[in-house]
């Protein structure tokens, strides 16, 4: 079915004695996206979470307990690529508006990219025979490098929706999937790593063997799925600007006013922030708090249940908007906290399951809209500034994202490491504390900070006539070829 924005794009096709043409069949199918190629997109996201979310998961803890490196140490580390990211998401992002193939814009990227990407994930779990200071720059060198070329492969995931489709629901239906499969590979990847480490590692879960093995085996994958994503899908919005290569002082135009870009950006640094202190320190907290290692798996691959809202979210977002239903998952995943402290307090294994699962709700609904935004805040760009930069404007989701998952490993390091924490002993109060604090707390100030900037998103309400004056917009561009 065809939304209003569609039959203008298809109507507004004029002759010359200014009577309207019979629709054109093929404007629509323009904006429509087949379903093998919706579940090849989907599979990008699959694959950036199988490969990264085992990186912010469980590097902290690889580092610590495996590698031999101190807390404080791996918190510096953090930091120290998030500066480098300050400079990798943009020129990533400039790439892409510069780029201009027969296979696309973003697209080539992943044939491009993936394979080191893999390799860098592999090395990363690797355990040279090192001293102290050499291990310190494998893992800079490493960790950096699997930084740098996570970008490479994932802004093109955010950088080609506008122009897969430029029909609103449609996005947040390739939204929606896409988000599916990459809970679904994080769900995974998160739920069954310990198990594997210590099935290859002789049944220890800081085998430096285990994890070598496992993350090389994830890497092979996460190539082959890749190889899939490049070989299905299509860029088939093209406008005037998109064929041509934008300077960047031009391109930057696409970001001045752009409030809703600026709100969504922050709040994907602090939400980001917020999820990475409390994922990366879970097998902590079950570890030592719990006294149950083995839970943390179960824990973790609760994400799972936040497939139900993923799956919800285009439903949500017709009645209620993209900002309501982002919202209202902004206010389960605090509400979740809230249990989880009260869970936490009272080391009850119940209160925690359940708070855990309201959680994984909430931020069910936020991940899936993130992308969609963002691809609004680049209509909004072309819309106000008459500038159309998809790389520039998108590849700021990236680096907002690790930053906020940079600075929550900062913030997860140097608080363990106050606190005193001392690897694979018994920890004092102070540091079971301290591991609470970024269980708990520092998540729960990301989401409610997050739901606070949402109150200034307005896009919902102007995006019928954004579309209409952008369709009308594209039309003129197309006929003056």
């Amino acid at each position: 079915m065809l939304n209003k924005t569609d039959e203008v794009f298809i109507m507004k096709q004029t002759v010359s004695n200014g009577e309207t043409s019979k629709p054109k069949p093929t404007a629509a199918l323009k904006n429509m996206v087949p379903w093998n190629e919706r579940f090849s997109y989907s599979l990008s996201d699959f694959a950036c979470n199988l490969s990264f979310q085992m990186v912010g998961t469980y590097l902290m803890i690889f580092y610590t307990d495996t590698f031999g490196i101190s807390a404080a140490a791996v918190g510096t580390l953090f930091l120290v690529a998030r500066i480098v990211d300050a400079f990798d998401g943009p020129f990533w992002g400039i790439m892409i508006d510069h780029t201009h193939t027969k296979w696309g814009k973003s697209r080539p990227y992943w044939l491009w990219f993936s394979i080191p990407f893999a390799v860098f994930c592999v090395l990363v779990f690797t355990t040279p025979n090192l001293s102290l200071t050499g291990k310190l720059v494998w893992a800079y060198i490493t960790y950096i490098g699997v930084d740098v070329l996570y970008s490479a492969v994932n802004i093109p995931i955010t950088s080609i929706l506008p122009s897969l489709t430029s029909n609103p629901q449609e996005r947040v239906t390739l939204s929606t999937i896409r988000q599916f499969m990459g809970t679904a590979g994080a769900a995974i990847i998160t739920g069954i790593t310990l198990t594997m480490v210590a099935f290859f590692g002789g049944g220890s879960t800081t085998s430096a063997h285990g994890w070598f093995i496992w993350a090389l085996i994830v890497g092979i994958v996460v190539v082959l799925i890749f190889a899939v994503v490049f070989k299905n899908t299509k860029e088939r919005v093209q406008t005037k600007s998109s064929r041509q290569s934008i300077p960047i002082k031009e391109s930057l135009k696409a970001l001045k006013r752009n409030w809703p870009w600026a709100i969504i950006i922050f709040i994907n640094f602090i939400y980001w922030m917020g999820m990475q202190t409390r994922s990366q320190v879970t097998v902590y907290f079950f570890k030592y708090n719990m006294n149950n290692a083995g839970l943390a798996s179960f824990v973790l691959s609760l994400q799972f249940v936040s497939l139900l809202a993923v799956v919800l979210t285009p439903l949500t977002s017709k009645m209620i908007g993209k900002r309501n239903t982002m919202l209202a998952g902004m206010i389960m995943a605090v509400a979740g906290q809230l249990l989880l402290s009260v869970g936490a307090t009272h080391l009850s294994v119940t209160i925690i399951i359940i708070a855990t699962i309201i959680g994984y709700l909430g931020t069910g609904y936020v991940s899936g809209l993130i992308a969609v935004m963002l691809a609004d805040a680049v209509d909004y760009g072309e819309w106000k500034n008459g500038v159309r930069a998809e790389g520039i404007v998108t590849s700021f989701s990236s680096f907002s994202a690790k930053l906020g998952m940079g600075i929550g490993g900062v913030i997860t390091g140097w608080i363990l490491s106050v606190t005193g924490y001392v690897a694979n002993k018994t920890q004092s109060a102070a540091s079971l504390h301290g591991i609470e604090m970024n269980y708990i707390w520092v998540p729960l100030l990301g989401f409610a900070l997050s739901a606070i900037a949402l109150m200034f998103y307005h896009v919902d309400s102007i995006e019928k006539k954004m579309q209409t004056d952008l369709a009308a917009k594209h039309e003129r561009e197309n006929e003056e070829k």
